[in-house]
């Protein structure tokens, strides 16, 4: 069984790549729910979503996110009422979000509805996704702008504020959903995928006793880094660890896991960090971690299994 934890557009490319080599292998992949927002009533949460729809083939392959072929009427309907609509919810992909708080306002948790979603989609039956928590949590930025929910921050001010702070509103009464820490207790190997640190796998990493699991796990542990050349192929990791004080380089994404890390993955472009990373008592390896179609995704996925 191999475990992953991750969240966002680079971590669903990964997994795609990854599920293409492992056969029928159990994998199990931990999400960020951070990002979660309820909008207009309905509840939305756009990592597990983007990895279902990356997993089953349902994805808008040019976005990165949202459903392939959808169209945005409601949207354009909801301006006649002058509501704000800057979040990009298209008509296909409202369904889920209606599905999945119709769901909740039936006392379904998180991960029975997660689980009902991916089947929905067609997700293969040896794969899992699975909120990391039933709490609802949202993280937030603080910015020289004022604070800001995270998807107000991406999506509506394009990630133009300043970042001065991060806050994980109700990460500390969040438990582990069920089977989370199995997950990463059973599995012969966990991977981090390629996801900003700070606000896709450091929420995962604060439920507690996610991080004490992956410390006792006999598993081999490997991250991937989400930058290259210092910056993020997509998404604002690099203004995110900037406004927090943090070295923008894979050696600093090293750092943030090497209290339970084994080997880091790292862009042949930043193969001059590879003794930084070595000095933290890590292994490295360094290959194209760019992943710009599904056969890059494929190639960089069975680097890593070689590895381990």
């Amino acid at each position: 069984m191999i475990t992953a934890l991750g969240g966002g557009v680079g971590a669903a490319k990964f997994l795609e790549g990854l599920c293409s080599i492992i056969g029928n292998e159990p994998l199990n992949i931990i999400v960020n729910t951070g990002d979660d927002i309820k909008l207009g009533g309905l509840n939305i949460s756009p990592d597990v979503d983007t990895i279902i729809y990356r997993l089953t083939g349902a994805v808008d392959r040019k976005k990165g996110w949202g459903l392939e072929g959808d169209t945005f009427n409601f949207l354009n309907s909801l301006k006649k009422f002058g509501l704000d609509t800057w979040f990009n919810i298209g008509d296909q992909d409202i369904a889920t979000h209606i599905y999945r708080t119709h769901l909740r306002s039936k006392g379904f948790s998180p991960v029975e509805i997660t689980s009902k979603i991916a089947r929905a989609f067609g997700l293969s039956d040896n794969i899992s996704v699975l909120p990391m928590t039933d709490q609802d949590v949202e993280t937030w930025i603080q910015t020289n702008e004022g604070e800001m929910h995270f998807q107000e921050y991406l999506v509506k001010r394009q990630m133009k504020p300043e970042v001065c702070r991060v806050a994980i509103r109700g990460i500390d009464s969040a438990e582990p959903a069920h089977g989370v820490i199995d997950s990463i207790s059973g599995a012969r190997a966990v991977i981090i995928c390629p996801s900003n640190p700070i606000i896709s796998i450091g929420p995962i990493l604060q439920i507690k006793g996610i991080k004490e699991a992956l410390r006792a796990t006999q598993a081999q542990i490997v991250a991937i880094s989400p930058l290259v050349g210092g910056r993020p192929l997509k998404g604002p990791a690099d203004r995110l660890m900037r406004g927090l004080g943090l070295e923008v380089t894979s050696a600093q994404v090293a750092r943030l896991y090497a209290d339970f890390l084994d080997t880091m993955v790292i862009d042949i472009e930043d193969a001059h960090e590879n003794q930084e990373i070595i000095d933290l008592g890590l292994k490295t390896l360094v290959v194209d971690t760019i992943m710009s179609d599904k056969k890059k995704a494929s190639n960089l996925a069975s680097s890593i299994l070689e590895l381990l």
